[in-house]
């Protein structure tokens, strides 16, 4: 089964789960560049990828329950000897480190782990993961889900591992 045959109505009722595809999330709308689960069928659109993820990731809480913690939604704080789900957006540090022949998605996904070992190897990993947020901002993001890395308004200035010395 593919996200367009729930999409067309072949399975379920996909009218239903279009949404709107201007709406974006709380921390969307601190990435800036980043897409609305419910943009489909544009350049860079991560919405079937999204949806078609979910199922995955409810396979995971069936099979794995507590030994993995799908942040925020689970908490803030991660239990020890626990696995973690996090949403990235690749985008914030693609760029930031030099490509070496990688394609585009070898390119996402050594920034990331490049990102997070830096990250916390100059012992900021915590500040990301639970980030200084207004108690109404943070009450939405347990909710909608936070992106790992975004920053709220109140850190722009916080640079990013890469470029501390």
């Amino acid at each position: 089964m593919y996200v367009d045959f729930i999409r067309d109505g072949v399975y379920g009722n996909g009218a239903a789960r279009q949404g709107d595809s201007r709406w974006r999330r709380l921390t969307e709308l601190h990435a800036r560049t980043a897409k609305s689960v419910f943009h489909f069928d544009v350049i860079g659109s991560v919405a079937k990828s999204t949806h078609a993820g979910l199922p995955w990731l409810r396979y995971l809480r069936r099979h794995l329950g507590a030994k993995v913690h799908f942040w925020p939604f689970d908490g803030w704080d991660i239990p020890a000897n626990s696995s973690v789900i996090a949403e990235v957006y690749p985008a914030l540090w693609n760029k930031d480190f030099p490509s070496e022949g990688r394609t585009r998605d070898q390119q996402d996904a050594f920034a990331v782990a490049e990102w997070l070992r830096l990250t916390d190897g100059k012992g900021m990993l915590p500040d990301f993961l639970c980030p200084a947020l207004p108690p109404h901002d943070r009450a939405i993001a347990e909710i909608e889900g936070w992106i790992l890395g975004i920053a709220p308004t109140s850190w722009a200035n916080l640079k990013a591992p890469t470029q501390i010395q």
